[in-house]
């Protein structure tokens, strides 16, 4: 008798335990897939799984092109999920926006433990392969220059490492170009009737942020009647959320470079943890966070 058809227990009964292979036919599972699509075909999973070559003979080369590979897919569903929310918030469907703002802060949690792995690296084995990057950089991800065009941190100098690429260029300069998160938000209090200084409704979106003491102004009005502006003001907190989320990412990359390669300077040419912990003063929704001290 096959040990693994039945199993006798104390009380006497002897209850049948189904093979593994019993229990894939009684579920019916496909098996054959010679003619239509697997799941391997859906995911286009022969380009993704052979997209990572490493150049380098380190072991450990694998796991820093997965690490910025996965990231940049978090980004493509990060950018999908912000222009969507920009373009709900234009329209007034901010319970749609909610939806997409709460999932891009999730994906800033995701990206935030991902650090955890590249933190394995020590920096013995990051320099058996740091010759072989070149000048590659995650300073130079185009998707990473169009998130944070989107949520309103703009410099015109940043458009330059995708010169060379005109497709790239154009996307990033789109949303360069484009009111930014922000900027809609804000657009649509004034379209609620609260008033929002001229200079921040019509101005060059191309321009960095500016705070505004009128904006803080308009915030607090929400703020000190969250019944009567209950949207408004969820979607305060939702903007709170998300850059809560990007600093702590922002915050783990700057801690996980330190850690791999210390105080030295970037593959892209920037000072490395200097101009990181440079971008943690960055505030993107200013009037946002200061409102919580003059309530």
């Amino acid at each position: 008798m096959c040990p693994f058809s039945q199993t006798t227990v104390q009380d006497g009964h002897t209850p049948t335990a189904a093979m593994p292979e019993s229990i894939v036919h009684e579920e019916r599972a496909q098996l054959d897939f010679s003619q239509s699509m697997s799941y391997g075909d859906y995911l286009q999973l022969d380009a993704v799984l052979t997209a990572q070559k490493p150049l380098s003979p380190a072991h450990d080369e694998l796991l820093f092109i997965v690490q910025h590979q996965t990231s940049e897919l978090w980004m493509k569903l990060m950018l999908h999920e912000l222009r969507a929310a920009i373009a709900h918030i234009a329209n007034d469907e901010l319970q749609m926006a909610f939806k997409m703002l709460a999932r891009v802060s999730k994906i800033m949690e995701q990206l935030v433990h991902a650090w955890d792995v590249l933190a394995t690296m020590t920096p013995p084995e990051y320099t058996a392969m740091r010759p072989y990057l070149g000048q590659s950089s995650g300073f130079q991800s185009y998707q990473y220059r169009s998130i944070e065009f989107a949520l309103g941190n703009k410099n015109r100098a940043m458009l330059r490492p995708h010169e060379h690429r005109a497709d790239l260029l154009a996307q990033v300069q789109a949303a360069y170009e484009a009111p930014s998160l922000y900027d809609e938000a804000l657009r649509l209090l004034a379209r609620r009737g609260i008033p929002v200084p001229a200079s921040h409704l019509e101005r060059d979106w191309t321009q960095p942020y500016a705070e505004d003491a009128g904006v803080e102004q308009a915030w607090l009005t929400v703020y000190r009647n969250p019944k009567e502006h209950w949207d408004l003001y969820q979607l305060g907190e939702e903007l709170t959320d998300l850059e809560d989320a990007f600093r702590l990412w922002r915050f783990r990359h700057v801690t996980t470079v330190e850690r791999v390669i210390g105080f030295k300077r970037g593959t892209g040419g920037t000072g490395g943890v200097s101009y990181l912990r440079k971008m943690l003063d960055v505030v993107l929704f200013p009037e946002i966070w200061k409102l919580r001290t003059d309530l």
